[in-house]
């Protein structure tokens, strides 16, 4: 007998993952090219080859590629953690930033530097990831209690709840912090800018532990989504994997918010997009959402760059922009539905 062949469809996922890694290098080098400051692709290509020293390599360098590899990194970690989010909770709706997620690793980042006097990005990122944890905590046991249970739609207003509560509580400490103030400014709506390659090899190792973890939890998920008994039945361990995702979940949102601020329904659409394609398959939809959540938010970067020239509209903001529709657009679906 020949070498077993793969089904067609896996090797058609297979094919449309590698278009998307190229569609998100060329975004890539579209990041690096693209700015306020207008140079020559010609004088892109040799800067990158050879780093002469001069204005254009400096911007390049120390501005635009850090820039262009924090996008890829924030990007492939939110997409991770609203994918495992969304699994964990059987909740389609479920987004880092909707459920109080990001909000809390902003809240504990603003509290230490207004309360604790914090001023490095390796502390920050400790807070972030305490912060992190303690609203996803708070959010699930607001979604899970009375006698019916968790559904959708309760985890999705206590995770409201809890993000106005800390937005409220932030911005009492920022007022009366200018630090803090000038920090949050910062955050608040979602910036790439203003980080370098020394803060970028500092969320690395979290960043990477997060998706090693979200990623091989794939076959587990598909397990989970068939219902706790049949999970259990095919031999999954339910706590262990609870614990699994709620520790990539509070990496990979924790990382991204210490150096890029709350980025909101990123973890929401790019999901929702490849589910619709490929179907419920964890282990492709995680390693898609890995690569084309990265690309929605260059493509976001680039836009804000290009359309208010010579200053920038934060990637968060557009972001946004597409989400808010996106996000109303699900729950009405929702509603259609279960009517």
């Amino acid at each position: 007998m020949g070498p077993e062949r793969r089904p067609p469809h896996q090797v058609a996922r297979a094919l449309g993952l590698l278009a998307a890694v190229a569609a998100l290098g060329l975004l890539c080098l579209l990041s690096v090219w693209l700015g306020s400051k207008e140079i020559a692709f010609d004088d892109v290509w040799h800067v990158l080859l050879h780093n002469d020293g001069s204005a254009d390599a400096v911007i390049i360098h120390s501005v635009r590629l850090p820039r262009t590899a924090l996008a890829v990194l924030v990007g492939a970690a939110l997409g991770l953690a609203g994918t495992v989010m969304q699994a964990l909770t059987r909740n389609p709706l479920a987004d880092p930033g909707l459920f109080g997620v990001s909000a809390g690793a902003a809240f504990a980042i603003v509290f230490s530097i207004a309360v604790l006097g914090v001023s490095s990005l390796y502390g920050y990122i400790w807070f972030a990831f305490a912060g992190a944890l303690a609203a996803t905590a708070v959010v699930y046991f607001l979604g899970t209690r009375g006698n019916a249970g968790s559904s959708p739609v309760k985890l999705t207003l206590a995770g409201a709840a809890v993000t106005a509560l800390l937005g409220s509580f932030t911005s009492a400490m920022v007022l009366t912090d200018p630090v803090a103030l000038n920090r949050f400014r910062f955050w608040s709506a979602g910036s790439l800018s203003s980080v370098d390659g020394g803060s970028l090899a500092r969320v690395l190792p979290f960043m990477l532990v997060g998706m090693v973890l979200a990623i091989a939890s794939g076959p587990a998920l598909n397990s989970l989504a068939l219902g706790d008994d049949v999970a259990i039945s095919l031999g999954r361990r339910l706590g262990p994997l609870r614990l699994r995702g709620a520790l990539a979940i509070t990496l990979l949102t924790g990382a991204a918010v210490a150096v890029a601020g709350p980025i909101v329904f990123l973890g929401l659409i790019v999901p929702h997009a490849v589910r619709f394609v490929l179907g419920t398959d964890h282990r492709w939809l995680l390693p898609y959402s890995a690569v084309l959540a990265p690309c929605l938010l260059l493509a976001a970067d680039i836009l804000g760059r290009i359309m208010a020239r010579p200053m920038e509209i934060r990637a968060g903001v557009i972001v946004a922009f597409l989400g808010a529709p996106f996000f109303i657009y699900l729950v009405r679906r929702r509603k259609q539905l279960e009517s």
